[in-house]
């Protein structure tokens, strides 16, 4: 009996794609298991609705107006937030780690998160509440704390290592900035602003989520079309130029790239942690490829967060942010990484 390929060949005009099978499979689980989330997150509430109802407003086939507004107007928008915001997270979580052929370099271990709630601040503090002043203050945060990264660890090149340990110092430097400015505004505005950083899915609405996320979507794209130029810079500098690509110019756009998402996700949810560290590397260890992939590291992303968005509101006791549960699950992460790490260098 002839053996079946591990691969598959796809073709849309000119582009060509080989995509493992196995990346296939674990890929359409995890949207399966997205979409059976999402149908119960839209049911789930002090005024339940069945599955059944769910689906029936999803596909516009209710004609029962309270339905219509629990699911699609009071639930939709956050729902779809966590599964917008999750797969930013891992997008970007994959670019990091790619770029610095490290699994423990995020955008929350980097400081990118900080950055971004930083510029946040400031633009509340300083100018106004309104969502776009809110965006701009986050992107501005964002960018200027990863070109303070990126200065600080150039040595003639920037090294994973080097990049973690001055992203760690940066992200301690602005989590007391933060602190400080939280002191200095008034007290109904700072305790908005503590529950927005604590990273929090509350009171979500469909502008900021439609914004951030069409405001995303190009640099999405983006993310996608260096993929083959990230699988050439993972051969290694010397490979990679000779074979066509500029490596610093591709850690570079790629940096960048991801440093927007980052900015993206944190206008909607705050800055949420863990979710770019551990989404790509269980997508990885789930599909069994050696390169990180974007896809899947979306759809773990998108699973994950609204799993614990879940969680956060109906499973515990009092409802928390979204933030809380993702960093007691993060660092149940972190610390088996290490200890497999140990193992395995022992």
């Amino acid at each position: 009996m002839p053996r079946v390929p591990p691969t598959l060949r796809l073709r849309l005009g000119p582009a060509r794609w080989t995509v493992r099978r196995r990346s296939l499979v674990i890929g359409a689980a995890a949207f399966a298991a997205s979409l059976a989330l999402l149908v119960v997150a839209l049911g789930s509430g002090t005024f339940p609705v069945a599955p059944a109802d769910v689906v029936a407003v999803l596909l516009g086939r209710s004609d029962d107006p309270l339905l219509q507004t629990v699911v699609g107007e009071w639930r939709m928008p956050r729902a779809l937030g966590a599964l917008g915001v999750g797969a930013l997270l891992g997008i970007a979580g994959a670019l990091f780690q790619t770029v610095t052929r490290n699994p423990l370099a995020s955008p929350d271990i980097l400081g990118l998160s900080s950055g971004a709630f930083t510029g946040m601040l400031a633009a509340l503090v300083l100018v106004s509440t309104s969502w776009p002043v809110l965006v701009a203050g986050s992107l501005v945060g964002a960018l200027a704390t990863a070109a303070a990264i990126w200065l600080l660890a150039y040595r003639g090149g920037v090294q994973g290592f080097r990049l973690i340990v001055v992203g760690i110092g940066v992200s301690a430097m602005l989590a007391s900035l933060n602190t400080w400015m939280l002191l200095q505004i008034e007290l109904e505005t700072a305790m908005f602003a503590s529950a927005w950083g604590a990273g929090s899915l509350n009171g979500v609405t469909a502008a900021p989520v439609a914004g951030a996320l069409a405001c995303a979507l190009p640099f999405v794209a983006a993310a996608f079309a260096l993929v083959p130029r990230l699988r050439q810079i993972e051969l290694g500098d010397d490979l990679a130029a000779a074979t066509g690509a500029r490596p610093n110019l591709v850690r570079t756009v790629a940096l960048l790239v991801g440093v927007v998402l980052v900015a993206a996700a944190t206008t909607v949810g705050g800055p949420i942690a863990f979710v770019a560290l551990a989404a790509p590397q269980v997508g990885r260890l789930l599909a069994r490829t050696p390169s990180l992939s974007l896809g899947l590291s979306a759809l773990i992303g998108a699973t994950l967060l609204l799993a614990s968005d879940l969680v956060a509101q109906h499973l515990l006791p009092v409802p928390l942010p979204v933030g809380v549960v993702t960093v007691s699950i993060g660092g149940a992460y972190l610390v088996l990484m290490i200890v497999l790490e140990v193992r395995r260098r022992v």
